[in-house]
Order: structure tokens, then sequence, then C-alpha cells
């Protein structure tokens, strides 16, 4: 009777594994999310259903973390029907990917949740390891499982009814965990590589592509959009204009950072994460001097190269990357064309103007542009204004500083793109191609923003 309970128990991992992370064949099922802006800590979260019954819930949008998370570490933060853990079986906890290999299972007794299946001590679940990505403190929680929501999209760009997903698989976390987060965050959205991320477990359970596009808002008072499942149409609407920018969208190969998994949380292991393959800057048409060597990535220790991330406002630059590119703007700024002089900066900023007789457009104010060449000259994300200056105003200063950072020594990655900079652009994450798409709203002839998809964000008023 033993070897046959255990044979069920083993069957049962099988079954749960099998239809997490092996999709049958694609079928088209969109599904959207609302994407907003904190006006306070200018990152991005995403809003979501969870739980049973459903709840509207905000999430931190990470494009790099292993795996998702939320706050549950007692009843009166996490308060379910549906959620259940995972018994303890080292090899199938291994693969799920949440723990390490030292510490795969913990016994949930002392989780502070109630839960009859964790009534008695020695009862142990799968581990894991939450961290917040932007403080980067950790700690250890547990692998739940429960049900996740998103609305359907229609073929005529209506919400549709909302699609669950029973198996939703997270860590538990402390709620000390979403401290310098947005307010009224509860958890993260894993958006990265992983077989893990939000879009992975969707398209796994509904048998649907894994790809994901997100439309980041360029304000605190508009909402954009990510769409699950599909690589198009993405659909605005512009006065009386339907316009599908899917066929708007540039594609640079994503790059393969052959480094491994390393257990030393909370760092994520980066071939979790979106490198591109920038092999140059121009600021007004001008080449940035860069060492080559540091736009690619080492294959030894994984440093180097370019990836795009969420977790910093700004883009970061090598030290020397910095100081050549901030020198190149400052003169190129102050050329007859753009006649600017530089003043006084204020933190963190260290290249601001005044925004006196700054001319401003639609587009941003006008400065130098920045173009982030890639493939060789091949393709170019062009930066203009609204997405490389910053308006800083208060009672003292009034001025538009350079959004750019110096990335300091300790960050691996030479160039870190940033959420300021991926600010109205719609950009697709498509990993089943291997590739990457782009689009900046402020080049359209429209005048187009995130806010024509019209997405409303239901968990926006959550405290």
């Amino acid at each position: 009777m033993h070897s046959l309970l255990q044979l069920l128990i083993r069957l049962s991992f099988f079954f749960i594994f099998f239809i997490l992370f092996f999709p049958n064949q694609t079928q088209q099922t969109t599904l959207i999310s609302p994407v907003s802006k904190d006006k306070h800590t200018n990152l991005f979260t995403l809003s979501v259903y969870l739980k049973t019954p459903l709840r509207p819930t905000k999430l931190l949008l990470d494009l790099s973390f292993l795996f998702p998370w939320t706050v549950c570490g007692d009843t009166a933060t996490y308060n379910s029907s549906s959620y259940h853990y995972i018994d303890c079986d080292e090899t199938f906890c291994e693969y799920l990917g949440f723990g390490n290999p030292s510490l795969l299972c913990q016994d949930c007794y002392y989780s502070n949740l109630t839960s009859s299946h964790c009534s008695s001590p020695a009862t142990m679940v799968c581990a894991s390891y939450p961290a917040n990505p932007v403080t980067n403190a950790g700690d250890v929680g547990y692998v739940l499982v429960d049900t996740l929501a998103l609305p359907g999209l229609s073929r005529s760009t209506h919400y549709g009814q909302l699609i669950s997903l029973s198996n939703y698989t997270f860590s538990c976390a402390p709620s000390y965990l979403v401290k310098g987060l947005p307010k009224g965050v509860t958890g993260l959205a894993a958006l990265g590589r992983s077989k893990l991320s939000v879009q992975a477990q969707f398209g796994s359970a509904l048998s649907t592509s894994h790809s994901l596009a997100i439309c980041f808002p360029g304000s605190s008072k508009s909402t954009g959009v990510a769409f699950f499942g599909t690589h198009g149409p993405y659909f605005v609407f512009s006065k009386s204009n339907k316009i599908n920018l899917s066929k708007n969208l540039t594609y640079t190969p994503l790059i393969h950072n052959p480094i491994g998994i390393t257990y030393d949380f909370p760092i994520s292991p980066p071939y979790n994460e979106y490198y591109i393959g920038l092999t140059s800057i121009r600021v007004n048409g001008q080449h940035v001097p860069i060492n080559a060597s540091l736009l690619t990535i080492n294959k030894q220790n994984g440093f180097g190269g370019t990836k795009i991330a969420t977790r910093t406002p700004y883009t970061l630059l090598e030290p020397s990357i910095y100081k050549a590119f901030t020198e190149l703007f400052i003169k190129e700024a102050s050329s007859s064309r753009f006649n600017l002089t530089v003043t006084n900066p204020v933190k963190p900023f260290k290249v601001c103007y005044s925004a006196k007789g700054l001319m401003v457009t639609n587009k941003g104010p006008k400065v130098p542009i920045i173009d982030f060449v890639l493939d060789r000259e091949n393709v170019v994300w062009r930066i203009m204004g609204a997405n490389s200056m910053v308006r800083v105003k208060n009672k003292k200063v009034d001025l538009w500083c350079l959004g750019f950072m110096d990335g300091g020594v300790k960050e691996k990655t030479s160039i870190v793109m940033g959420g300021k900079q991926l600010e109205e652009n719609l950009v697709q994450f498509d990993v089943e191609s291997n590739r990457l798409g782009f689009f900046s709203l402020l080049t359209s002839h429209h005048s187009l923003s995130c806010a024509d998809f019209k997405v409303t964000d239901f968990a926006k008023h959550i405290k």
C-alpha cells in the first residue's frame, strides 16, 4: 500500500509538471493586463486577479527575476480558499526552480498560513527564495499554487471574460519584501525568460504562445498594457483610426548569456534576462567612443553586454561609457543647433539644463537624439527627448536632466536599459523566436501614446 501511495504521489507530480511546462499545439488566445507607472518610484506595475474569490492585485512588473512571488506571510495579507502547498519531493522541487539544491524543502508548519495541510510539525513542502530586485533583500519562503486570472481580448478588441489559471505557481514571501516598491504592490510578476514566468505559465496551461508584448506608459496618469499569448495584432485607437502596431515593430535578436544559475540569491540567473546586441551609441549622429569589449558578454563570467530591465528607472552605463556619453552629449547640446548650456544639476542627475527657453514638442524637449545601434548598424533604437530627459520642477528649480546614470563598478552588465527609456515604447519579447521587437509611439505620425490602447487599470485604486 505504501509503495502504491508513493507511485500515485509521483504520478501527480508528473501530471502537474506536464500541465505547467509542456504546451500542446499553439492556438490564439490573447490575454491582457493593465500596466501603470508609479509616480514616486518610477517603477512599473502589472494588474491581475488573484485568489478565490478573485481580487484585483497589483504586482511589480519585473523583466528579470526567476519566479513570481506574493506576500502571504499571514492570513491578514493572504486570504484565499483555493491555495495549497506542493508536497516535498526533492527531485520535483528542484525541477520547479524555486529553491537552493542544498535546501529544497521547508516545514510549512511555521509559515503562519492557516492550512489544515500544515497543522502538524514536520510537514515538508517545496521551499522558495523570493527577493526584491530593487533593494536586493531576500528571504526563505514556500511554493504555493493558487488561481490567477486575466481578461481575455476578443477580436473586436473589447474586453472578454476572465480566463483563469487554476495552477498558478508562485512563492509565498514575507511582507517586508515589498519595502521600496510602489504603494499597493503585494508581490512581483516575473516576466523574464524562465519557465515560471507569468507568460510561460499561461502559455503552457492554455496551449498558447509564450510571447509577451508591453506598452510602457510615460506617465502615472495614463495606463499601458501587456499582451500575453499573441504576436499581434496590437490595436491602438487614434481618433477614428484603428491602427495595428504589430506591423511597425523593428526586430533584433535576443542574446543568450551563457552563465548558468547561481544560488546566491537574490541575484537572478543571467540567462533569464533579456540581452540585446548593442554595438554602438550615437549622439546627434556622432559615435560615442566605447571600448568594444564592454558591449559583448564575457563567456567566462557573464559580465558586459546590454540588457533590458525595469528594476531601475533610468538606463545604467558602465563608468567609462557614462563619462564618454555625457561628454559627447554636452558637446553636441552646446552646438549652434541646440545652443544649450549645462546648469547646476540636482541629484540623482549630473547633467541638467534650464527649462527656460528649451523648446518642447510632443516628442519631448529638443535635445540631441540618442541612437542605440544594434546588429552592426542595421537596426537603430532611437531615443527622443521624451525618453532621454527628465523634468525636475519644484519651488526652487525648473530643469530638464539627462536620464542616464553611472552604473558603478558593481554592476555586471555594461548597459542596463531602464524604465525611462522604455516609456511610450511597445516592446515584444518573443522567446520562442529568440527576438525582441520594438516601436516608439513617439515616432508615429499619428501622435500616439500607450494610453491609446484604451485599457483601464482595475487595480489602480488599491491602497
